[in-house]
């Protein structure tokens, strides 16, 4: 199929799907086994290749680079260290990487870029007059920060057994079974999140700064400010409450950390040769960077569709969020 069958293109530049977001079955009744299958497994469904993916960095990272208890047992700067080093790497490799390709060597143009403008390069209301630059500091200097915290406190507490534990030899079948959980925990818990920052005095204070993104990059998805990262991040409480093993936390807090560079990419598909690639299919999240106050959380959880704040980039969806913003107008 062509960028044309896949979607149009409008006069400002605007593309969209055609085939627009919509709540996964896996929460539509009445509910059909077989969608939920191939939502949840079949190629290019919630579970491959992309949760799949950020599964296997973590178990890569338990493996091979993170420290033992019998150095985690202790707060110390080497080890912790080394996490921010490890944290740091993975996120330049997928964010790095996609914006390599999308944005510095623009391999496939402007093909599935849902607008057909680029990433500011002389804008003031980022830092240094630039939108990469201002997106990756806030990613650094906070983001992978914050990140690293949570994740070295946690391993501190298992280390010291203070947080319940299971281990994979003991509990294989609960453990998988955990691992398939964690990205629904965590979409759950990013909307309540997305909803709380969206609170006016929330927002002023920490979330405008996410929100200079209206036209998204890969770096974009972590660029936040510290208060924010502390509350995104904090997901991983899941972890210090129920039954657990050390690589669940950091697949969470790695889905975390590397998932919302995809999710920014701001392209609808990834192309590689001949129309062949793979869907990033992130226009849900990029009408709430174009609309604000649509679409908080993901369509695998519909918690706004669910809640009132669906927007899925129809007339009819549109209609709708202009109405209710008209209502809370005369309400004030």
């Amino acid at each position: 199929m062509s960028e044309t069958e896949w979607g149009v293109r409008d006069a400002r530049g605007e593309w969209q799907p055609a085939e627009l977001p919509k709540p996964s079955p896996m929460f539509r009744l009445p509910w059909k086994v077989w969608d939920v299958i191939k939502w949840l497994f079949a190629p290019e469904s919630f579970l491959w290749p992309y949760n799949l993916l950020y599964a296997l960095m973590a178990v890569a990272a338990w493996l091979w680079f993170t420290p033992g208890f019998d150095r985690t047992v202790r707060f110390q700067a080497g080890w912790i260290a080394e996490l921010y080093l490890r944290n740091a790497v993975f996120l330049l490799v997928v964010a790095g990487g996609l914006h390599l390709r999308l944005y510095m060597t623009r391999a496939q143009g402007s093909k599935y870029k849902y607008t057909n403008k680029w990433l500011a390069a002389h804008d003031s209301k980022f830092l240094f007059s630039n939108q990469t630059w201002d997106n990756i500091f806030w990613n650094y200097v906070s983001g992978v920060t914050i990140w690293t915290a949570w994740e070295a406190v946690t391993l501190w507490l298992y280390a010291n057994h203070k947080i319940p534990y299971v281990g994979w030899r003991e509990h294989p079948v609960y453990c998988v079974l955990l691992m398939i959980a964690i990205p629904f925990l965590r979409l759950i818990h990013f909307y309540w999140v997305h909803r709380l920052i969206h609170w006016k005095p929330l927002y002023n204070l920490s979330h405008f700064v996410h929100h200079k993104n209206v036209n998204i990059g890969p770096w974009s998805g972590l660029s936040m400010h510290p208060i924010e990262h502390l509350l995104y991040f904090s997901g991983v409480l899941f972890h210090w409450i129920i039954p657990s093993n050390p690589v669940h936390a950091i697949y969470h807090l790695m889905h975390a950390g590397v998932s919302p560079a995809l999710g920014h990419a701001g392209f609808h598909k990834l192309v590689t040769k001949k129309e062949k690639g793979l869907m990033s299919d992130t226009y849900f999240h990029y009408l709430h960077h174009r609309y604000f106050t649509v679409n908080f959380g993901s369509e695998a959880v519909p918690l706004d569709k669910w809640f009132g704040s669906f927007h899925d980039g129809s007339p009819r969806a549109h209609q709708a969020m202009m109405d209710k913003r008209s209502r809370a107008r005369k309400r004030a």
